[in-house]
């Protein structure tokens, strides 16, 4: 059984937290800013602001994880999609089928579920709140959250307000 330290309510992060936390789901638009729609540089960009704030505190640790951790598929279908794509117009043997179109439609999807939930995840971070995603958010909530983590915060300490509970751990 593992102990859990108390999460964080909304009035007791600080502004600089939950901009932090907010700012790890718009790494989604990091190839949009450097002007290159190479789908690698998003993933980048998540892994470089996961590992440079993780340590800020667990909220933004969670956020960062969970942002970094959600990019990566979507990051692995949008490189077949391109793979699949330079093959179908360099290479004669390789031609527009219906399973090609129907993968492009499920990129397509995929890709705008992701957009969704990140600016919902981005919206509610930057409120102070927690968002899991489906099938990793309560992991890395054990993960971030549990005594066995060791790693080292720098705003471990807490103001004294009296806290409204709006942030639940994923499994109540």
């Amino acid at each position: 059984m593992l102990n859990y330290i108390t999460i964080p309510q909304p009035n007791e992060l600080s502004k600089r937290e939950r901009e932090d936390a907010m700012g790890s789901y718009l790494m989604m638009f990091a190839a949009f800013a450097v002007g290159i729609p190479i789908p690698t540089i998003n993933l980048i960009a998540s892994a470089i602001y996961y590992y440079t704030n993780r340590k800020k505190s667990r909220f933004v640790h969670f956020h960062s994880l969970q942002s970094l951790l959600t990019q990566i598929p979507t990051t692995i279908i949008n490189w077949m999609m391109l793979f699949w794509s330079y093959h179908v117009i360099f290479f004669e043997n390789y031609k527009y089928t219906g399973l090609f179109y129907s993968y492009l439609a499920f990129t397509i999807l995929s890709n705008l579920i992701y957009f969704v939930f990140s600016i919902h995840a981005s919206i509610k971070s930057r409120e102070g709140q927690f968002v899991y995603f489906s099938f990793i958010g309560p992991f890395i909530y054990s993960r971030v959250y549990s005594t066995k983590n060791t790693l080292y915060y720098q705003n471990e300490e807490r103001s004294g307000l009296a806290p409204i509970i709006v942030n639940k751990p994923p499994f109540i």
